[in-house]
């Protein structure tokens, strides 16, 4: 069995956010960043 790849660590709290349509979405916190932040 493979596991999915990790996604980026949320800021607030290091869980493993996952990316949906241009947002990255911490399962803890909802959407952290989107594609309109000039810093990723």
């Amino acid at each position: 069995m493979t596991e999915e790849p990790r996604g980026r660590p949320c800021p607030l709290c290091e869980e493993s956010m996952y990316r949906r349509h241009c947002k990255y979405i911490c399962p803890r916190h909802g959407v952290v960043y989107d594609c309109s932040d000039n810093f990723w």
